[in-house]
C-alpha cells in the first residue's frame, strides 16, 4: 500500500517513516554511520563493564569480546589499547575522576564508570583524537548504553578533567571561543 492510499477503517496505522539520517529516533548514531574507532569504544565499554561487574580477567574478556558479532568492523588496535590500558591504569584514572564526583565511586553506574575510564584514557594516551571528539564519543556511549541522564554526569566529569589533561588544547579552544565551559558541575546530572 502506498503512503497516499487511504487505509481501511480500523486498520492499524503505520508509524511515519524515519528520515534517513545517521541517527536513530532517540538521537544515537546508527550502526552504519559509526567509525571503526567508535565501534572499538563500544566493544571496549562492554569489556570494561565485564571487568567492573564480574571481575573477569582481561584475557578472558578479550577472547569473549573478539567473538562478538560485528567485532571485525571495529578498530582492534584501539580496542586493545582501551581495554588493557584502562584496566592497567584503573587506580590512577579513578584518582583523577573521584574529586569531581558528588558521590562515592561505588555508587556510580559501571557503564558511566567505564565510559569515564575511556575518556580519561583517551585524554592521556590518544593525543591524535581531539579532546572535544573524546568528550563527544563518551557522551554518545553513555547515551546509548547508560542510564537516562548518565551522559550528563559523564559530560560534567570529563569536561572538568579536560583542562587538566589537555590543557594546551582546551586553552586554545577557549581562546578561540570554541570550547564549552570547562568544569561544568555534575550536581543534579
Amino acid at each position: 500500500m502506498s503512503e497516499n492510499t487511504p487505509s481501511s477503517p480500523g486498520a492499524p496505522q503505520r508509524p511515519p517513516r524515519q528520515p534517513r539520517t545517521g541517527v536513530t529516533s532517540t538521537g544515537a548514531r546508527k550502526a552504519a554511520s559509526k567509525s571503526n574507532r567508535s565501534r572499538a569504544r563500544e566493544f571496549a565499554l562492554q569489556a570494561l563493564y565485564q571487568h567492573l561487574v564480574g571481575g573477569n580477567a582481561p584475557e578472558s574478556i578479550d577472547a569473549f569480546t573478539r567473538d562478538l558479532a560485528g567485532f571485525h568492523k571495529a578498530d582492534s588496535v584501539h580496542y586493545d589499547a582501551l581495554l588493557h590500558g584502562c584496566i592497567a591504569n584503573a587506580a590512577d584514572m579513578d584518582a583523577l575522576i573521584t574529586p569531581l564526583l558528588d558521590r562515592k565511586m561505588a555508587e556510580i553506574s559501571p557503564i558511566e564508570h567505564a565510559t569515564m575510564w575511556i575518556g580519561v584514557y583517551e585524554f592521556q594516551h590518544c593525543l591524535d583524537v581531539p579532546w572535544r571528539v573524546v568528550l563527544n564519543e563518551c557522551i554518545e556511549l553513555a547515551k546509548e548504553f547508560g542510564g537516562t541522564d548518565g551522559h550528563k554526569y559523564v559530560n560534567g566529569v570529563l569536561n572538568g578533567l579536560a583542562p587538566k589533561l589537555r590543557a594546551a588544547e582546551v586553552g586554545a579552544d577557549k581562546a578561540s571561543g570554541a570550547a564549552p565551559a570547562a568544569g561544568t558541575s555534575t550536581e543534579g546530572a
